[in-house]
Parts: C-alpha cells; sequence; structure tokens
C-alpha cells in the first residue's frame, strides 16, 4: 500500500495530525494503534471527564532538556484554539482549580470528537494493528504492519511516530517510538516516571491512609500548592505528583502543611484564653486530626498551651512547614501518568516536529522529551506538536 502518511499511535497527539495531515487534499494519511479503541488515555483521564487543557498554559509548565523546545508549538496553536474547537463541537465543559478544563459529561466526547475529524479529512485508522519492523526506503519509510486481516506493507513518505512514552503499561504502553528513533540514529533522553506517587520502606505512613490535607510541596524545583493525600504506600495527591517530576532517587521533599502561616498566630492568641487546652486538641483545628496523633507520636508532642513559648511554637511551627521527607522512590510506570524524558528535542525541529537528519520522520506528543505539569498541560503538548507535524506534513 502506497500512501502519504503513517502515523504510529491513536492517542491524543496521532489522532489530533490525523485530523489535519491531509485534511480536504488528496494525500492518503493513515493511523494505526495495536489498541482495540482509539484514544484509551484520553478515555480515562480526569476520571473519565478528560482534563483536556489548561487556561494558564504556559512553556514554563513543561520540563525538557531544553526548555525553549515547546514555546514554537505551543504558541502556533494554543489551549484557546483547543477550546474553541470543543466549543465548535458542541461540548460543554467547566472549569476546576488552576485553569483545569474538564468535559461536563464524558470524555468520551472528546474521542468521539477526534474520530469523526479523522473519518472527515478521509484518514484511515487500523486497530489492533501492530508494527513489526520499519525501513527506510526510496519513497520514504517501508512499514511491516500485523492487521487482524494478516499481514500489510506500507509504503510511506512521512511516518510519524505517536506512540507515547512507557507510562501505564497495563494499557500497553511501550518503548516503540524510542526504539523506531534509535534505529534512525536520533538520541533518546534518559527516561523516568512522571507524575507519580511516592513510596516509603516499612509502611512508614500506613497509620495515616486516606488522610489528606492542603500543602505546599517542593523537590529540586518549584513549590506546589495543592493537596497531598497519605496512603498505605506513601504520599500521593496532586502536590506529590507535580513534585515528583522534579524529584530524583535519594533527594529529600520538603512538605508544607501550613503554607498560608495561620498556625502560630493561632496558637498564640488561643494561648493567652484557652491556656489550659491541650496543644494537640489545638493543632487538630488546623491538621486533620489522624495527622495530628501521628505527629504527636513521632515528634512528642506535650503539654498544654500555656506550656508553650513563643520559642517553642515557632519550632513547632517550622517542622510543620518544613517537614523534610526522603521517599524510598516512586510507584513506577505502572502509575504514573507520563513518561518524563524521550526523543531527544535537539534532533527535531520545533516548528515542524520533524528529524533534522531524517526527511519524513516525525515525533509528537508524550514520546517526545517535553512533559507537562499535572492538570491538563500534558494534552495541550500533545495538541499543540500534532497540529505542528500536521501542517508542517499538509504543506509539503
Amino acid at each position: 500500500m502506497q500512501i502519504d502518511t503513517l502515523i504510529i499511535g491513536a492517542g491524543a497527539a496521532g489522532m489530533m495530525c490525523a485530523a489535519h495531515a491531509g485534511a480536504h487534499s488528496d494525500k492518503r494519511v493513515v493511523i494505526v494503534d495495536h489498541a482495540k479503541s482509539p484514544g484509551e488515555k484520553i478515555r480515562i483521564s480526569g476520571g473519565g471527564r478528560c482534563n483536556f487543557t489548561n487556561m494558564y498554559c504556559d512553556p514554563q509548565a513543561f520540563i525538557s532538556g531544553n526548555p525553549h523546545f515547546a514555546k514554537s508549538a505551543l504558541a502556533r496553536y494554543t489551549q484557546w484554539d483547543f477550546i474553541e474547537l470543543v466549543d465548535r463541537h458542541g461540548i460543554a465543559w467547566h472549569e476546576k482549580t488552576l485553569g483545569q478544563l474538564f468535559c461536563d459529561g464524558s470524555a468520551k466526547q472528546i474521542v468521539a470528537m477526534l474520530t469523526g475529524m479523522m473519518a472527515d479529512a478521509g484518514a484511515t485508522l487500523h486497530l489492533q494493528t501492530s508494527v513489526q519492523s520499519v525501513a527506510k526506503s526510496a519513497e520514504g519509510f517501508a512499514v511491516a504492519l500485523q492487521t487482524p486481516d494478516g499481514a500489510l506493507q506500507i509504503q510511506t513518505r512521512n511516518l510519524v511516530l505517536a506512540t507515547g512514552g512507557k507510562s501505564i503499561p497495563k494499557m500497553g504502553a511501550t518503548g516503540l517510538a524510542y526504539d523506531i528513533a534509535r534505529q534512525f540514529a536520533i538520541p533518546v533522553t534518559e527516561t523516568r516516571p512522571g507524575l507519580v506517587p511516592f513510596t516509603f520502606s516499612e509502611g512508614r505512613f500506613v497509620p495515616l491512609a486516606g488522610v489528606a490535607a492542603p500543602a505546599r510541596m517542593a523537590a529540586d524545583g518549584p513549590s506546589f500548592d495543592e493537596a497531598v493525600l497519605f496512603t498505605h504506600r506513601g504520599l500521593s495527591g496532586p502536590a506529590v505528583l507535580q513534585v515528583s517530576s522534579y524529584w530524583r532517587e535519594g533527594q529529600t521533599v520538603t512538605l508544607n502543611l501550613d503554607p498560608q502561616n495561620t498556625i502560630a498566630p493561632a496558637l498564640r492568641a488561643q494561648r493567652q484564653h484557652y491556656g489550659r487546652r491541650n496543644l494537640t486538641t489545638e493543632l487538630a483545628a488546623h491538621l486533620p486530626s489522624r495527622l495530628v496523633d501521628f505527629m504527636k507520636d513521632d515528634w512528642v508532642l506535650t503539654g498544654n498551651l500555656a506550656d508553650q513559648s513563643d520559642a517553642r511554637i515557632d519550632t513547632l511551627v517550622d517542622r510543620i512547614q518544613n517537614w523534610q521527607l526522603t521517599p524510598t522512590g516512586t510507584e513506577g510506570y505502572r502509575t504514573a501518568e507520563v513518561t518524563l524524558g524521550g526523543i531527544d528535542t535537539d534532533a527535531l525541529s520545533s516548528k515542524t516536529m520533524q528529524a533534522k537528519d531524517v526527511p519524513g520522520l516525525y515525533a509528537i506528543g508524550e514520546a517526545v522529551d517535553v512533559t507537562g505539569w499535572l492538570g491538563g498541560y500534558n494534552f495541550q503538548w500533545a495538541w499543540s506538536s500534532g497540529m505542528a507535524a500536521a501542517r508542517a506534513i499538509a504543506a509539503a
């Protein structure tokens, strides 16, 4: 089969690219995926409602070996462009915290929108189809596929790698894009799990499993003000997931359970009127009671408010605001929402996502060394990078 463009991976980036790479032209676009359904990560995201972008999408919210690489694609297809697309297709949405946008109904609406756009553009979707081999050819690339109906040989001028990363292997995630990139001498940076819970040894937080609290958290990077959730295995919640992308094995993380700095003034004020009240009783008015019980034993908190000098209050609050913790590790790719690292951006054009030394080979979405914060940023990178490649292919 001779075609113009073959896209490997029917996820967010791949479908966005397929919907625009050959639209309203005679260019033949085929998109393949080994899953039974397209857009599986879209379908399960955001609790089934798909956090499809973020109103505050900014290049600073992306991690990459080259922090400038994402700027071009993000500027040329913005969150407002995707919001306009969603509106045009009649999909109702709402904003949650921190600019995160979700479907009012179901994530399946986004999948249906994209598959409909692909069909309208004339792109052909092949599911339960795996890539057996890829080779350079006179026409561009020779790709051997295994479909439910048997083997299929494809000759394509353009090849787009949109298979994502290694996160959530139970959904079929593999390192295929990395393997193909390396085959063409395109470097791949170190990959590791991102947006992933921390684990701690010896069941450190088992007594606190299920307790959540607002917090400020940081590792070797920016701090995040969001919820922290204690689990049987360690720490989770939005703040933890954000910080995990900046954390390296052996590093400590800083947990601030009083980010608004309200506890010290409250303890001093209550000491004047309720000096006989137990210290932990007053703390429980500001922190979850089970967390206070844990601190009481772990930090040896004793005495009434009247027993607490200003210095002792300051020491306690400093500890609450600068709780130093060293995770044993993370839960790994099994639960990671994204993969950090990937196809080296130095080998790609930031405008077209095409490999600089391999004409016709493109890489988009999570397969590339660009990783966004939690909250719709990674979907926006998928839309933007997929669109950048599609426009370049359509214009060629």
